[in-house]
């Protein structure tokens, strides 16, 4: 499952150019990661809230995807807690309830400084499902 999550992440030209990596994927979760480069960060040197919110917004699809298929976000919100300082993001996901048509998924993001994360921003989210193409 996690290759096919890889493969999949790799035709996504903005997660490219992020530099996201999917580290785990399995039903009903996901964990997505990325460098934070100085090119991601705002004007007081920690990850842009965009940066943050784009990898809570994929997460959660990808914890949607492994229980609906084929999906996309209906909408999601983002609560930020602190800025995000430090080497990494780490966005963990996990579906709270699925139907056949959607499932609703949360999502912690962590900023990773010398080993030790810290939670920066938590993300609720509907995934629905999508025919495939």
């Amino acid at each position: 499952m996690l290759e096919k999550g890889r493969e999949i992440l790799s035709q996504q030209s903005f997660s490219l150019l992020l530099g996201a990596k999917l580290e785990a994927f399995a039903a009903g979760s996901a964990e997505l990661s990325l460098e934070i480069r100085d090119d991601l960060k705002q004007n007081n040197g920690f990850a842009h809230g965009g940066v943050v919110s784009y990898l809570a917004d994929n997460c959660i699809t990808f914890a949607g995807a492994s229980v609906l298929g084929s999906c996309v976000t209906s909408e999601y919100k983002v609560n930020y807690v602190r800025p995000a300082i430090g080497d990494k993001l780490i966005a963990r996901s996990t579906v709270l309830y699925s139907g056949k048509r959607q499932a609703t998924c949360e999502c912690k993001v962590y900023a990773q400084a010398d080993g030790e994360e810290k939670l920066v921003a938590v993300s609720l989210g509907t995934i629905s499902r999508i025919a495939a193409s």
